[in-house]
């Protein structure tokens, strides 16, 4: 009979939950930790800076042209209805534990050590990968650029070999042999991570200026130029395939687009770092979904009302190509080069709540001890950082825009549903812990979010969930490997 209870005991420790008590220990700032430099408008500009950005600029017009037409702005609308309810659960969790990790250390505290495994390993789909998408929607804008100009990049190293791409001018591109642009983006942003989190957080708040202007420059500007029989029909008619226009179009839509929305929960990933976490969190995490979702909006409505919603297929910087059409062309590379600037803004909020994830997993033993790892002279988690750009490197250079995509958004509802769970378990759990900011209308709320998410992740196609299949797989794998084995919480004599 001992041995068996030996083996239920250690079945039973991949649950075993991280006190709250050691996650607020672990929060109080030592000459070792991370720094206390964001205030409440940096964190707002923070989540501004991620959510404004490939979603927008890029993938607004591959939803409209491949799943809901001009009703893309519905799209916009049930992802962001999505995001609130899981904003309001990531708000109250960020203000109970103010450490870096996001949903990986909300997990950790609410549903146990391998679901916060699942969540983390999770999250390199939502950041990392998030950041080759934009990098690689950034290397398309900058080659507009440089065109405008009659500079011409070698074909070969401005797109993965797997992808066709047309330039502004009309030059197809059918394959190359790596996507160099991309990769020289993420590398320089990474470097600039290990410099400090103030010094990216400064660069941030004027890169998110520049970004709204632009955003808010083309929706009035383009209103103008818009021409009504473009909305005709709002909703085309499904073509009897799931998710090609038609309601499901709608929600095939959303899913796609729904990565953009990640800034909120990007926000939660420097908890550790924000000067009064309890009050900062919500405000940075529910202002930003709230600024950013009236801009998403207005901004699609007019990028379909310039330009027919067919014609942005395929198009990675559909943009230019409706502001094209406006009377407003010496503007143009104005737009471009602000839009540049806009997409560097969130590769390094995405590069940043990575590396600070795999800092804290790191911490608690279940990744490598070089992943946590601090500078001496500037405090950032400098191997995390190198790793990373290494690896998006990789996945900017050689894979497609829309497979990056549609594997960012499955990871992120993935995130988003078990943070609502956690909010419910925690609430039952402990339900006198302290909260500066609760998710109001519990369960409702909560179940909601689990429920709008959970939808979104079902109109994507079927090969982002064999993708996901995998990758958690993948991550088990390695839990079992090395994980648990080395795991602080289960393993204290170690």
């Amino acid at each position: 009979m001992g041995t068996i209870n030996t083996k239920t005991n250690k079945y039973m420790s991949i649950w075993k939950t991280k006190p709250l008590s050691v996650l607020l220990n672990e929060a109080s700032e030592d000459e070792k930790g991370l720094k206390r430099t964001l205030s409440s408008r940096s964190l707002v500009a923070l989540g501004v800076g991620a959510i404004i950005g490939a979603g927008l600029f890029s993938l607004t017009g591959i939803a409209a042209a491949e799943h809901a037409g001009p009703a893309v702005t519905l799209s916009f609308i049930l992802a962001a209805v999505g995001c609130a309810f899981a904003g309001l659960c990531y708000a109250e969790f960020a203000s109970m534990i103010p450490v870096a990790g996001s949903a990986y250390t909300y997990s950790y505290a609410t549903m146990g050590e391998f679901m916060a495994w699942i969540i983390g390993w999770d999250l390199v789909l939502e950041y990392a990968l998030g950041a080759a998408t934009v990098g690689v929607s950034w290397s398309r804008y900058l080659l507009e650029l440089l065109n405008k100009y009659g500079v011409h990049l070698n074909p070969k190293f401005i797109c993965s070999p797997w992808e066709t791409l047309t330039l502004g001018d009309g030059t197809i591109i059918d394959g190359g042999y790596i996507n160099l642009p991309a990769i020289l983006i993420v590398s320089a942003l990474s470097l600039l991570l290990i410099r400090g989190t103030q010094e990216s957080a400064s660069i941030n708040n004027i890169l998110v200026v520049l970004k709204v202007i632009v955003v808010i420059m083309f929706i009035v500007l383009g209103w103008d130029y818009i021409d009504p029989a473009n909305y005709s029909p709002y909703i085309p008619e499904n073509t009897g395939v799931k998710g090609q226009f038609g309601w499901s179009g709608i929600a095939a839509g959303a899913g796609t687009v729904f990565f953009a929305f990640i800034g909120f929960d990007a926000v939660s990933t420097a908890a550790q770092e924000a000067k009064n976490p309890q009050k900062g969190m919500p405000i940075g995490i529910l202002g930003s979904l709230v600024i950013c979702t009236i801009l998403y909006v207005l901004f699609a409505h007019v990028m379909t009302g310039l330009v027919p919603y067919y014609k942005f297929a395929g198009d990675a910087k559909p943009a230019a190509t409706a502001f094209a059409v406006t009377g407003y062309s010496f503007l143009q590379t104005g737009l471009i080069v602000a839009i540049l600037a806009g997409y560097t803004s969130v590769m390094l909020v995405m590069l940043m709540g990575q590396s600070r994830v795999f800092y804290t997993m790191s911490k608690d033993g279940l990744l490598p001890p070089l992943f946590g790892q601090i500078h001496s002279k500037f405090r950032t988690p400098y191997k995390t950082n190198l790793f990373f750009m290494v690896f998006v490197s990789l996945f900017a250079g050689f894979v497609p825009v829309s497979d990056l995509g549609h594997m960012v958004s499955i990871g992120t509802l993935l995130a988003f549903v078990l943070v609502c769970i956690g909010v419910l378990v925690m609430r039952k759990k402990m339900p006198d812990a302290p909260r500066s900011f609760k998710t109001p209308f519990v369960p409702y709320v909560p179940i909601a979010g689990v429920l709008v998410c959970t939808y979104l992740m079902y109109s994507l196609p079927y090969e982002s969930w064999i993708r996901l299949v995998l990758w958690m797989a993948i991550g088990v794998a390695l839990y079992f490997v090395y994980g648990k084995k080395h795991s602080k919480l289960n393993n204290p004599d170690k």
